[in-house]
């Protein structure tokens, strides 16, 4: 891990890397809790809606040739209904708020710091407009006793609570994917945590 390099990639410029970010998608949320049986196929066509986006950006971490490390962040008002949906709902102005999409390492390159280098790289993107207030992205809900959580897993909420987002439980969606050793999709809860982009 010493020899990390970084690229920035925005708008239609993101389409270049599809792939290795796809693969990289498939490998870190095939893991709990996320336990998604991802194929590249789907991969490329879902990415698709940041390069079509000509404020998004995407900041990944290479060892080598290989992606090991990428978070995205687009526009809320760019993203898909189902995304917008829950904000719409709630009055909020959509065309203020920027979407934070995945945060993903591969586990041998974690500890670093890069966690916190992918929401300073997103949120310093997200203020260079100038028109964004607030700042919020996702996470799935799973049961407290699922069978397939294991018993080290700890979830990221004290980290991004000292990042200043909190959990909206009033802010939820629903999306579709392939659970590990599922045959069709089936729809999870997801609930939304919020920032304000206007101090710090």
């Amino acid at each position: 891990m010493e020899n990390l390099t970084f690229i920035w990639k925005k708008g239609a410029e993101i389409e270049s890397v599809f792939e290795d970010l796809g693969k990289l998608r498939i490998t870190v949320f095939h893991d709990f809790p996320y336990l998604y049986e991802g194929s590249l196929d789907y991969e490329m066509e879902y990415l698709k809606i940041y390069s079509q986006s000509a404020k998004s950006l995407l900041f990944a971490v290479y060892d080598g040739d290989q992606m090991v490390g990428a978070t995205t962040c687009i526009p809320l008002s760019d993203e898909t209904e189902e995304v917008r949906k829950p904000f719409k709902d709630a009055g909020y102005e959509v065309d203020k708020v920027f979407y934070f999409g995945e945060s993903i390492l591969l586990k041998e390159c974690r500890g670093l710091g890069l966690g916190h280098r992918f929401f300073d790289e997103r949120e310093a993107h997200a203020r260079s407009f100038g028109s964004f207030h607030i700042a919020c992205f996702c996470a799935v809900e799973r049961d407290a006793d699922h069978p397939l959580k294991p018993a080290e897993y700890r979830p990221n909420d004290a980290f991004w609570l000292k990042r200043g987002y909190r959990k909206e439980p009033g802010l939820q969606s629903n999306m579709e994917w392939l659970d590990i050793g599922e045959r069709e999709q089936t729809s999870k809860k997801m609930t939304f945590w919020v920032k304000s982009l206007e101090n710090n």
